[in-house]
């Protein structure tokens, strides 16, 4: 009996884990030195499971959730490293690592030293941040190799200080590259949750995870800053700072003529206060007046003369407001619009001065010409 029992412990017929924990990732099957799984024996893969076989090191079956029964037709790629088809034996000896897949949900994250950011209107910051991510295992070989590799247990602990680095990294980046001002930093977390996520989801999948949720909680400015936004928000309720500040004169005084006291003094007071309070309010009431008022300076304007009754008027007039006289010259060739003073149309390039012959010498001169330039006959005669 005592030799069945011993034979019994030694080949191991069902292999399975029933996870009880809510941290575990991966956990090694145990077995002792002298026990052997027994060819025949039953796997158990319960659902976000997944089952790996390692044999001397090198990964061999990989089972995902289900039943199994174990024999060289159901595990290939073990019985082609161990040469088993060639051996009489009707047991064998591997490792076995179940890896959890499921979500590990409501992981917390936060930077230890201050996010350093650079704003328009307060120039260097330095920002805390805290929030919350959920994961999994999306590629259990993947993980094997590049995290766990022959621990026996690994549980979300031993890993998470590693991802919360990831993560804070991912978002200061996110956070320089969007240049959101510090004031609209609390309204603009969902985008800066959707942007950091997929920036952290390309550095996961190194190590075969995915993050499947990702949340900024807060983002806190230094209590300074907090200060001054909120004095910010003071003056933007306010309004006309000017008049505030009048009204503000006004309270004062009235408060000083109310004070109790006698003689006097509180005479002297009660007439000073009277005093201010009249000139407040008339400063208050007339300068809005006065600026309606006041006479606004008039722009300098270009004029010209008249060329036939010499009255001012204003560069561009096309007549004269004081005679009527066209200033409007038109080409004597093809009749386009030109300027008064050319000579030559830039339109047809006709000549514009119009000329008449000397009625003593017979040279042409200019048609507005009063006296001959070659021989002085008066062309008026």
């Amino acid at each position: 009996m005592g030799l069945f029992n011993f034979l019994k412990g030694e080949f191991l017929e069902v292999v399975h884990w029933e996870d009880s924990s809510q941290d575990t990732m991966v956990y090694k099957f145990p077995m002792t030195d002298k026990q052997q799984i027994k060819e025949g024996a039953q796997l158990i893969v319960r659902p976000s499971q997944v089952a790996i076989f390692v044999y001397e090191g090198q990964i061999a079956d990989v089972y995902e959730p289900g039943k199994y029964e174990l024999h060289t037709a159901t595990m290939p790629i073990f019985t082609s490293l161990s040469n088993w088809k060639f051996k009489f034996e009707n047991h064998f000896k591997t490792d076995v690592y179940f890896v959890n897949m499921k979500q590990f949900t409501n992981q917390k994250w936060g930077t230890v030293n201050p996010i350093m950011m650079r704003d328009a209107d307060f120039g260097i910051l330095r920002l805390r941040g805290f929030g919350v991510y959920s994961f999994r295992v999306s590629d259990a070989v993947t993980f094997l190799k590049e995290v766990f590799g022959s621990n026996k247990f690994f549980t979300v602990d031993q890993i998470n200080e590693h991802l919360k680095s990831l993560i804070v990294s991912s978002v200061s980046d996110v956070i320089a590259e969007a240049k959101i001002p510090a004031m609209d930093l609390a309204t603009q977390y969902d985008e800066i949750g959707q942007l950091a996520m997929a920036r952290i989801t390309d550095r996961f999948e190194i190590y075969g995870l995915m993050i499947s949720d990702f949340a900024v909680e807060n983002l806190s400015l230094p209590e300074s800053v907090e200060k001054a936004i909120d004095k910010r928000t003071e003056m933007g309720a306010l309004g006309d700072l000017n008049q505030y500040m009048k009204f503000q004169t006004a309270e004062a005084i009235r408060d000083a003529a109310q004070n109790e006291g006698g003689g006097f003094a509180s005479m002297g007071a009660g007439m000073g206060a009277g005093a201010g309070i009249g000139k407040v309010m008339a400063d208050a009431m007339a300068s809005p007046n006065q600026a309606q008022t006041q006479p606004q300076a008039q722009p300098h304007m270009e004029t010209v003369a008249c060329g036939k009754c010499g009255a001012q008027n204003r560069k561009g007039a096309k007549f004269c407001s004081e005679c009527g006289f066209s200033f409007i010259k038109k080409c004597i060739s093809c009749g386009h619009e030109i300027d008064p003073n050319a000579k030559f149309c830039m339109e047809c390039g006709a000549s514009q001065v119009v000329e008449s012959k000397c009625p003593k010498c017979g040279e042409s001169i200019d048609a507005d010409a009063k006296f001959c330039p070659h021989c002085g006959q008066s062309t008026k005669a």
